[in-house]
């Protein structure tokens, strides 16, 4: 609900960095951009006597932010408190000396111990810690919940299954994630233990063997003897009757289980590997996303508090599953560059934000596109989300030499340690890269920037590639530019899997750069790709935290159908209005006016009988007779060049997504210039095509609207920078977004 009286507040925390939009009482958008680990970045410039000194804080940061923080080594350890500020704002007065290793010019992390999402409150708002903040309408996204998964920081859980199945995720469905690796190593499971139910359902959900409840009673205590309090549990043919699964969720409860998650109530389909599968992911991350979020929620204070899914919508607080969170921040990303693209005459557009730990790529046509399955690491969901492509490959993917190859990530230095550059000992990343090629200013970075470490790191891996020695310690150009290319050609290669194979030209399609690194690199993904236009909008660095703005509360609801298309032809209109009720009577115990809600989403699943994957077909409101059948086998053409005849088509689910009418999006726009004399273009050198190049360098602000400047250039802004090409011109739109063309389409 709409409150002019509160502070809308979106919040996308990602792995290394938290993106903040807020929009005050009066109308006016603030913004900021914060570590994810909670700390802000400062560097000591002067030490004025041991407890007084001068601190140059990141640029933008309210001075009364300071008061209250701690102020440590960016090795760790403790550190004194800032206990006042003075008039200027950047000398403060100490509660005791700093630490001895600790000398100007180093750069110092202050801690407030607050989630990250706090922070960023305190930012745009001004209110100093321990000062209650303002009343607040809260959206947030999170990876906590995917962290947690890659870590293997979830909660101690406890599998419960059907007697018989105790080694189901064990044997899972033997694909191998490389075919031909002669060292196979099975993933740990989630779990820490197994206990087998007595019971068990027929496959049309009758009762074969009652549910024997007391035979649970001894296993579970000990247990929650053992420390593990949470539980998922995974009865064969629960999707057909959950009562089953239903009565052991009581009992576990009252025996002391703090978390119990049923796969009955997380998807109502078949395939139980599934569905154990995900209760079992659900109750894993359990502790974790609540402690978290309860952790912001205290901070906070908000008066409505709604958490991003994976399938790009919102959901409240108390009825926010673990598993739908896994891919909230992406989801967030995809509604925001859809809306810029809109806004700037584009509907086929392709997603690719590239932030501080990945690059996630998507689709979009017209409508969002989905998954019914989640796959993070190891672990498989089946939890709707937005069709989305993650390659390991950000600003702080981990540039090494493996003694055969140069290669970029998987590995990420995220927030702490960070870049070499961050200054804080870690190693040479593709945002130390940019930094070395010219392609990101120094002085318009969050927190200030250490070149000669970034140069170091550099040299270290240069020696290595030509195998040693101290002659080969200086910084190869052609070596970071090699490192480049890997990155741009990952990047590249995750579009075509979310485009090329599924029959779609990259090159008919906008590419739509953003996150806090995907401008630097869109012109050259764009060109790897063949396409001839890439669109940077306004707060690209901010733009997942931006698209909570366009997400509206909305419910799916699923039917597993499982048969012939001729036998359901006569009841589909019904089916359909069926869910759509469904759906409608989920926002009303959100709170939501259902009749003012409306239907987003009418799609079938399609497939040849004897099939497993299916065919996504879009419904018309009342499908006419025949629709189904007509509609697969020309999708089917399509796809796969050939008709296969006269085979029985079989309806496997429907489902229906209805959503709230209203949305918060609001128009992103570039970050104004600080300074009003600010020149309106600079020289600079540039790294681009093997070699340096001069270039130019300009405010986004005082880039030209519909009138295109050649590359190579850097269109400069607050949280990030747009690399223009040689051979790519660079324009301002009437919707404020950076318009890139290749230079024979620029005019």
């Amino acid at each position: 609900m709409r409150d002019g009286s509160v502070w809308r507040l979106w919040v996308d925390s990602g792995g290394t960095f938290t993106d903040c939009l807020a929009i005050d009482p009066g109308g006016a958008v603030h913004r900021c951009k914060v570590l994810s680990s909670g700390a802000l970045r400062a560097r000591l410039v002067r030490v004025l006597s041991p407890r007084r000194v001068v601190l140059e804080p990141p640029p933008g940061l309210p001075a009364a932010l300071l008061g209250g923080l701690e102020v440590r080594a960016l090795a760790g350890g403790q550190g004194p408190r800032i206990d006042a500020i003075e008039r200027d704002g950047r000398t403060v007065e100490l509660d005791a000396p700093l630490p001895t290793e600790v000398a100007t010019g180093d750069d110092l992390e202050l801690h407030s111990g607050e989630e990250a999402p706090v922070l960023a409150a305190r930012w745009v708002t001004g209110v100093p810690f321990g000062r209650p903040l303002p009343p607040f309408a809260v959206r947030l996204a999170s990876t906590r919940g995917t962290n947690a998964l890659l870590e293997g920081a979830g909660a101690p859980t406890a599998f419960f299954v059907t007697r018989g199945l105790g080694d189901l995720l064990e044997i899972g469905d033997q694909q191998r994630p490389d075919l031909f690796a002669l060292k196979v190593v099975k993933p740990s499971p989630l779990y820490r233990a197994v206990v087998e139910v007595e019971e068990r359902l027929a496959a049309d959900g009758s009762v074969v063997s009652p549910i024997d409840l007391d035979r649970v009673d001894e296993p579970a205590r000990r247990l929650l003897a053992r420390g593990i309090r949470s539980a998922a549990v995974a009865l064969l043919h629960a999707y057909r009757d959950p009562e089953h699964e239903r009565r052991l969720a009581r009992r576990l409860r009252d025996l002391g289980f703090d978390h119990v998650s049923l796969s009955s109530d997380l998807s109502r389909r078949i395939k139980i590997l599934g569905r154990a599968r995900t209760a079992v992911a659900d109750a894993y991350l359990s502790a974790v996303l609540s402690t978290y979020v309860e952790s912001v929620r205290r901070g906070l204070a908000p008066r409505s508090f709604h958490l991003m899914t994976s399938a790009g919508g919102l959901a409240a607080a108390e009825t926010f599953r673990p598993k739908d969170s896994l891919l909230s921040g992406p989801a967030g990303g995809v509604l925001g560059a859809a809306a810029a693209g809109r806004r700037s005459g584009g509907e086929r557009l392709l997603a690719f934000d590239m932030g501080g730990t990945s690059t996630d790529v998507s689709r979009f046509d017209g409508v969002l596109e989905y998954r019914d399955e989640t796959r993070v690491g190891d672990a498989w969901l089946a939890s709707t989300s937005v069709a989305v492509e993650t390659v390991a490959a950000g600003g702080g993917s981990i540039c090494s030499f493996d003694g055969r190859q140069l290669k970029v990530g998987p590995e990420s230095a995220g927030a702490s340690p960070g870049p070499a550059c961050y200054g804080a000992g870690g190693p040479l990343t593709l945002t130390d890269v940019n930094l070395l090629l010219g392609r990101i200013d120094p002085a318009r970075f969050a927190f200030p920037v250490d070149v000669d470490a970034a140069r170091t790191a550099a040299g270290l891996l240069t020696r290595m590639a030509a195998g040693g020695g101290e002659e080969s310690v200086t910084v190869s150009d052609r070596l970071l530019a090699g490192l480049l290319r890997i990155a741009n050609e990952k990047m590249a290669a995750a579009v075509r899997r979310i485009a090329v194979r599924k029959g779609y030209l990259p090159a008919d399609y906008w590419l739509v750069g953003f996150g806090g690194a995907g401008p630097q690199h869109a012109c050259a993904v764009a060109e790897l790709l063949g396409i001839d236009t890439a669109l940077v909008p306004g707060d690209a660095a901010l733009l997942s935290a931006v698209g909570l703005g366009a997400a509206r509360v909305e419910r799916f609801a699923v039917r597993q159908i499982l048969a012939s298309c001729d036998e359901v032809e006569n009841k589909l209109s019904g089916l359909l209005k069926g869910l759509e009720e469904e759906a409608r009577q989920g926002l009303r115990e959100e709170g939501i006016d259902a009749a003012r809600a409306a239907v987003r989403l009418r799609r079938a699943h399609l497939r040849y009988r004897g099939q497993e994957a299916t065919l996504e077909i879009d419904l018309p409101e009342a499908p006419e007779r025949g629709f189904l059948a007509t509609a697969f086998r020309h999708r089917y053409l399509d796809l796969f060049g050939y008709d296969p005849g006269d085979r029985v088509i079989e309806l496997e689910r429907l489902e229906v997504l209805v959503a709230a009418d209203e949305t918060h999006e609001v128009s992103a726009s570039p970050i104004p210039v600080e300074t009003a004399d600010a020149p309106t273009a600079c020289e600079r050198r540039l790294h681009a095509g093997g070699e340096w190049l001069e270039a130019w360098a300009i405010e986004r602000a005082h880039l030209p609207v519909d009138e295109a400047v050649r590359g190579p250039g850097l269109v400069l802004e607050a949280h990030s920078v747009t690399v223009v090409e040689p051979g790519w011109s660079a324009s301002t739109d009437a919707a404020g977004a950076i318009v890139l063309r290749r230079n024979g389409d620029a005019g």
